[in-house]
């Protein structure tokens, strides 16, 4: 642009301050949203690509298909011997595990043990997993048993300045075991899903419980081919593997209910278990969707308003043409006034996300940063692009009005009806998004309220779980001891030991459960086992039958074999599932076959994982003894300050037990994991939406303040003629409410489809109620109205002679 084109921008944007900070700072605003929610999905697709060669790594999946079972699907997991077995059926199969992970293990250090994230893996895990080292060699420590490499981070916490190269940790991920130092790697970056701080060697040779057993899942296994079509051919074998290998232990054809399957490393983040569209890939998608829509928003925004203010300098075109510029010189003129303005409001966009990623990383619980080296360069195509789209139409309208008839007409021309018309269409498609974001807000904030006060078949309040007395190393008498320390405490009603709890506290297990005179293994019923007083610390309705009673052998599935008939109880779910008409029908029937249990009750649904999951169909045993069965949680009600209690836990974890990491929280907080999600994607939905809103009303007042201006003399007529004051309101407010009311045909379909869309992640979800829709919808209409009305207001007021005068 030459000196005076600049000096032609200068003049137009000072002359309408008020239309050029509306302009400009709208399309700023929509470029810190799309900003902003461009970077979040650029960390989330960003996923373990951090990694040398990592699309030549692939996760093998355990994948469940057992008839009526509620843990069909896909899991990262597989049983810990997997790897050995596809050695020996496959020479040459590069694979590795790990065992463990984020918060597995522990560091000791000075008698008190500390959960870090430790894990074992095998020697190979470099051919695997190129990690970055800072010092030592990876693969030679991991080759010895005594060996371990270190992340940074980690070094600094335990060695601080001095080299940890040659120092010796005391960690265990089962057991505690003295290991030297051999290696540093730099840390895991934040986005990855494998959190480790601490590799040890997966030791050899030691006996554990169903670890070469098909329908266990243990560890990761992890597999790297040199293509996908290597990888592809290999998969093709796996069926006939599992049948193989299985069929022991699951009969023939053991891979039409258990195979497994490999899944690219990259793939694992948005990977779901039913399969499909998971809900965090969903999120990411919305969330970008959000960031582009408020960009689009803006940028019709922009460009409607610009062109719509483009007729006014009509005159000052024909001007230019009489003192002799010609048409390229006009288009040039104004595609660089265009770009130069849009190259501002980008500018202002950048300070705008700069200042509000602090705001915006707290309310998303995230860690962006800006690149500037990839943002740069975009907000520069981002600027030729919108300024183009701006500068082209009323660059091209303008130059061809003839000079001559510009100059001799009493008004500027601004595109007569059909521009009209293509600027109510801009706005109708501004508020159908608005106005859709508007819908999905709504519906997101009442989902996320229902999962966190909905009922969840206990009392979740002054209800404390402690997982780390399942830790292997607290031995049996002592998880006893602990027990009853902790009942002694002030404030404690109940305690009890049981193999669930809130948060995913417990463990998975599940059996197929044969039903009398129906042939088959039965339906698939998830099973807990639970101590004395299990039902009552939580507080379980009892729907039919009764609870368990200690005087009763029979309710004592300890002190019987598997082949003796024992009392079991069972949850709603399990009811249907056990094909009985209703809970009271249940009560005293024998379930089973060779393994015999009795239903002596039914209780109501308790809901521990994740809203996003369907509750499974439960049995649960009793144990009078549970400290020396597997180790399980314990689950304590109290009354009082929850901070002041966990403190008095921990008192006694630290004196009787300081060797193994204390792990103990309210269920509350351990629920709360399972929202954050949830509500995070709210939180930053609403900040998109809401802005989205705003730009379109940003627009709507300009061009309400614009086509005041260009009807004052027809507002002069129409009152001098007789119209009242509140006739020229509804004049023009109607002009602008009749495309805020058609843009409904565009929100509402595409709000119904997002929405329902997302609410089939949950399995206890809102309806789709039409008051969403109509509620939004007259918000926006509302939203309108007081847009314009000042405007309206202000024209409606105006004395007819001086209307008549105004040019």
């Amino acid at each position: 642009m030459n000196r005076f084109a600049l000096l032609s921008l200068y003049r137009s944007l000072s002359r309408h301050k008020l239309y050029a900070a509306l302009n400009i700072g709208g399309l700023a605003v929509g470029i810190a949203v799309f900003l902003v929610l461009g970077l979040y999905v650029r960390f989330e697709t960003s996923f373990e690509r951090w990694l040398p060669d990592h699309d030549k790594v692939y996760v093998v999946q355990t994948v469940w298909n057992l008839p009526g079972s509620p843990f069909n699907g896909r899991e990262p997991q597989t049983m810990g011997g997997l790897l050995e077995q596809l050695r020996e059926d496959f020479p040459g199969t590069v694979g590795t595990r790990i065992w463990g992970g984020e918060g597995a293990g522990s560091v000791l250090r000075r008698g008190v043990a500390t959960k870090e994230d430790v894990a074992e893996v095998d020697p190979s895990f470099f051919d695997v997993f190129d990690l970055p080292m800072v010092s030592g060699d990876g693969r030679r420590a991991l080759a010895d048993p005594s060996g371990a490499i270190i992340s940074e981070s980690l070094a600094r916490k335990y060695f601080g300045t001095s080299d940890p190269i040659g120092q010796t940790i005391t960690a265990s991920y089962e057991e505690p075991r003295n290991y030297r130092i051999r290696g540093v790697f730099r840390d895991i970056p934040d986005n990855s899903d494998i959190k480790v701080s601490l590799l040890l060697p997966l030791r050899k040779n030691v006996e554990r419980d169903s670890w070469y057993h098909w329908g266990s899942t243990h560890l990761s296994t992890y597999l790297r081919f040199e293509s996908p079509f290597t990888a592809r051919t290999y998969g093709q074998k796996l069926s006939a593997f599992v049948d193989r290998r299985a069929l022991k232990d699951s009969g023939p054809n053991a891979s039409k209910t258990e195979t497994i399957a490999l899944l690219p490393l990259a793939e694992q983040h948005f990977a779901s278990p039913k399969g499909g569209l998971s809900s965090r890939k969903l999120t990411v998608l919305t969330l970008g969707l959000v960031g582009m829509l408020t960009l689009l928003i803006a940028i019709v925004n922009y460009v409607n308003l610009a062109t719509a203010r483009a007729g006014l300098r009509a005159r000052e075109v024909a001007m230019r043409k009489v003192l002799g510029a010609d048409r390229k010189a006009l288009v040039t003129q104004f595609l660089g006034e265009a770009m130069l303005t849009v190259g501002i409001a980008a500018l202002g966009g950048l300070i705008l996300a700069e200042l509000g990623l602090p705001l915006i990383n707290a309310a998303g619980g995230l860690s962006l940063a800006i690149p500037y080296a990839l943002v740069v360069p975009s907000l520069a195509a981002l600027v030729i692009m919108v300024g183009v789209l701006a500068g082209f139409y009323p660059a091209l309208m303008l130059s061809r009005f003839p000079a001559a008839a510009v100059l001799a007409s009493s008004r500027a021309p601004g595109g007569g009806r059909a521009g009209t018309r293509v600027r109510e269409a801009l706005v109708v498609f501004q508020f159908g998004l608005a106005i859709a974001f508007m819908i999905g807000t709504a519906i997101l904030l009442v989902q996320t309220r229902h999962v966190r006060q909905a009922d969840l078949g206990y009392q979740r309040d002054n209800l404390i779980i402690i997982r780390s007395i399942a830790d292997g190393n607290v031995p049996p008498a002592l998880r006893r001891a602990m027990v009853e320390a902790i009942r002694t405490l002030p404030g404690v009603q109940k305690i009890a030991l049981g193999g669930d709890g809130p948060g995913g506290s417990g463990t998975t297990n599940a059996d197929n459960v044969p039903l009398p005179g129906v042939p088959g293994d039965g339906p698939n019923l998830r099973w807990v086992d639970t101590g004395p007083g299990y039902f009552q610390v939580y507080g379980a309705r009892l729907v039919a039958g009764r609870m368990f009673d200690p005087a009763r052998r029979e309710d004592d599935h300890q002190l019987m074999d598997a082949s003796t008939n024992h009392n079991i109880i069972i949850n709603r779910l399990g009811v249907k599932q056990l094909r009985f008409a209703s809970p009271d029908a249940a009560i005293n029937k024998v379930v089973g076959g060779d393994r015999p249990r009795t239903i002596i009750g039914v209780v109501e649904n308790l809901r521990f994982d994740t809203p996003r999951n369907p509750i499974a169909p439960t049995y649960y045993y009793y144990s009078s003894d549970p400290a020396r069965n597997y180790p399980m949680i314990a689950n304590v009600r109290f009354s009082g300050d929850p901070r002041a209690m966990l403190s008095q836990i921990r008192g006694i974890w630290q004196r009787m037990v300081p060797q193994v990491p204390f792990e103990c929280d309210t269920a509350d907080n351990r629920l709360a994991r399972y929202y954050q999600a949830d509500e995070q994607t709210t939180r930053l939905f609403a900040i998109g939406a809401g802005l989205a809103v705003l730009i379109g009303c940003v627009g709507l007042w300009g061009l309400a303040s614009f086509n005041t201006q260009r009807r004052v003399k027809e507002i002069g007529i129409r009152k001098t003629l007789g119209a009242s004051g509140p006739d020229i309101v509804k004049l023009l407010v109607g002009q602008f409410l009749r495309p805020v009311l058609l843009a409904n045909l565009i929100a509402w379909p595409l709000a119904f489809v997002a929405m329902r869309t997302w609410l089939a992640g949950f399995d206890d979800r809102v309806a789709l109620s039409p008051l969403f829709f109509v509620g939004a919808s007259l918000l926006a209409t509302a939203i309108a109205v007081l847009t314009v009305l000042g405007q309206s207001l202000r024209a409606s007021r105006a004395a007819p002679a001086w209307a008549l005068r105004h040019d």
